[in-house]
């Protein structure tokens, strides 16, 4: 199933998205309103709306970000750092998620603030902790598009990641949770650019190529801390990431599951 959450006339709601897009866009797709959180028996309302005609918002509710740091070996070599022996974690608040077609804004902080394109591992189990690999696998609950958006001067120049990695804004989530996907081998994009009709890609890697699989990724942050329900894994990100700047668009791919779109504006 692909799991949405998304505002239309009576509210905001979680819903089942349904059908296939069309070569143009959302056409095709339909979005069936369920009566609770994803993570309990699925209970259908009876209301359905044409997706184009409602607004998507970021998936899920978290209450927390895991990130982690230089699992493709590309991405580490770019930034002259070494492949870390076991995963490198780090913390995104909670308050760094938006959803698609949000808009990712630049602070007034920064001069170097990057995209980076991963596949987010969405946590269904209550609660998770201590897992081992297989207890991990089951604890997933499905699959969603991120960018883990950095500002990497202030990276650089902090020592550690928080500021970085925490701004408002800097965690795109989207468009939806995807629960039925082999990650084993899949296709990570990132395209950017100021025209949809000539974007350029930055970044293009495959999950077979990461460090850590997912098991042992969602295994190793249950013996640090305990994982709740929507709690999100950010996986790494492949080579190839670079700037962003005001007035351009970002779109993250993850294949099975989606694109995620977002504007770059300046932070008044």
């Amino acid at each position: 199933m692909r799991f949405s959450r998304f505002v239309h006339s009576g509210g905001v709601s979680f819903g089942v998205v349904e059908g296939e897009r069309s070569a143009t866009g959302l056409g095709g797709l339909t979005v069936a309103e369920v009566a609770s959180t994803p993570f309990e028996d699925v209970r259908f309302t009876g209301q359905r709306w044409a997706l184009a005609d409602v607004r998507l918002l970021a998936p899920i509710f978290s209450s927390k970000v895991i990130g982690v740091g230089r699992n493709y070996a590309e991405h580490a070599a770019e930034h002259g750092a070494e492949v870390p022996k076991e995963p490198l974690i780090f913390l995104k608040p909670s308050t760094a998620v938006i959803g698609p077609n949000d808009a990712i804004r630049l602070p007034v902080q920064s001069k170097q603030v990057e995209h980076e394109a991963e596949l987010a591992v969405v946590i269904g189990l209550t609660p998770g902790r201590r897992l081992n690999r297989a207890e991990a696998a089951k604890a997933v609950f499905g699959y969603t598009c991120a960018n883990d958006v950095t500002a990497r001067d202030l990276q650089r120049s902090d020592g550690q990641w928080t500021r970085a990695k925490g701004f408002d804004s800097f965690c795109p989530i989207g468009p939806w949770i995807e629960t039925e996907l082999d990650v084993a081998d899949l296709e990570v994009r990132c395209e950017v650019g100021r025209d949809p009709e000539q974007m350029e890609t930055r970044q293009l890697g495959r999950t077979r190529d990461m460090v850590f699989d997912v098991p042992g990724l969602v295994s190793y942050v249950s013996h640090v801390m305990t994982l709740l329900p929507g709690d999100l894994i950010l996986t790494g990100t492949p080579a190839g990431v670079s700037p962003l700047a005001a007035g351009d668009m970002v779109t993250v791919s993850v294949e099975g599951i989606g694109e995620l779109s977002n504007p770059v504006v300046a932070l008044d």
